[in-house]
């Protein structure tokens, strides 16, 4: 290990120790500079090459219960804050993930989202468009799905496949039922306007807009692959599909490197997350999500003089009872 990471290392070390005994403000705050250095913001100028896929450090065997522990205080600092926006109802977060085959979007939404309550929560899996959803507009099947307020909305892949897997496949364009003068060779850059357009409205809404790109190398896809065809209980995660679509791969990073150019703004930013560590990107993952739920100004709802009145009268009530 060089002495840059070794330092870094050591940094994650001392913060992740002392994270147990920080207020939540101080947490807060933690989470904010952690998050920060994988937000994108304003898209304009954005280059993938800038972004690692691996953490810039490793811990070694010996600092995963430091990870795991690190985890947890995130996973429970966003179980109380969603308690919150529930009670709230007043705003809504839908978090969108987009990666490569393997990269971990599923294991990252299982871990991270553990301590939520299922009722505040949705979790929509967009796959290959039906005959319904292509008689549509391409938003049209992803608005159904998405989050009322006071409760969290997560795509697992989402309207962002219309300039990625379409972009890739223009195949696919063909099948999509557009009027021929529609489909000019602008119809990206309209799609990436259409897609700047639907989340501001969201936003003006109350439906803050994060999104998260989990940016796995060739290499550490490819170990992912040969366990899950080598691991039997793994086997059923693994389709020929995914091994053609990896034969597109340059094309791929164009297109992400595309619409995160275009799409990713500061009310509605992109999250690059080096994601060729697991346990590391849901920390950052996690902390990405804490940061966006600080940002609402949560709290709790306040009750009237009445109903502060009515309610002691009930517990007066309550506590005269002869069982």
């Amino acid at each position: 290990m060089s002495k840059s990471n070794n330092k870094k290392s050591n940094d994650f070390e001392e913060n992740a120790r002392e994270l147990g005994n920080l207020s939540k403000k101080e947490l807060v705050k933690k989470a904010k500079n952690f998050s920060k250095q994988y937000c994108v913001g304003n898209g304009e100028g954005f280059k993938l090459k800038d972004y690692e896929t691996k953490a810039s450090f490793n811990l070694g065997e010996e600092g995963k219960p430091l990870v795991k522990e690190t985890l947890q205080i995130g996973i429970n600092a966003l179980a109380a804050m969603q308690d919150i926006l529930y009670a709230q109802d007043k705003w809504s977060l839908l978090i969108i993930f987009q990666a490569m085959d393997a990269a971990g979007k599923d294991g990252a939404i299982k871990h991270v989202m553990s301590g939520i309550n299922p009722q505040g929560c949705q979790v929509s899996s967009f796959k290959a468009p039906s005959s319904e959803e292509l008689d549509h507009d391409f938003l049209w099947r992803c608005q159904k799905h998405l989050p009322e307020r006071g409760r969290i909305g997560i795509f697992n892949r989402s309207y962002y496949e219309e300039v990625l897997v379409v972009r890739v496949h223009e195949a696919i364009l063909k099948g999509q039922k557009l009027p021929e003068k529609l489909v000019t060779k602008d119809i990206w850059e309209d799609r990436f306007q259409d897609i700047r357009n639907f989340e501001k409205y969201l936003n003006r809404n109350g439906t803050i807009v994060i999104k998260f790109f989990l940016n796995v190398s060739k290499e550490e896809q490819k170990e992912r692959f040969i366990e899950r065809i080598e691991d039997p209980e793994k086997n059923w995660k693994f389709s020929a599909g995914d091994f053609k679509e990896r034969g597109y791969w340059n094309d791929y990073m164009h297109a992400y490197e595309e619409l995160i150019k275009n799409t990713s703004t500061e009310k509605s930013p992109w999250y690059v997350i080096p994601a060729d560590n697991k346990s590391y990107a849901r920390i950052a993952i996690a902390s990405a999500i804490i940061t966006a739920l600080d940002e609402m100004d949560l709290e709790y709802p306040t009750v009237s003089e009445e109903k502060l009145a009515e309610l002691q009268a009930v517990k007066k009530a309550l506590l005269a009872e002869n069982d």
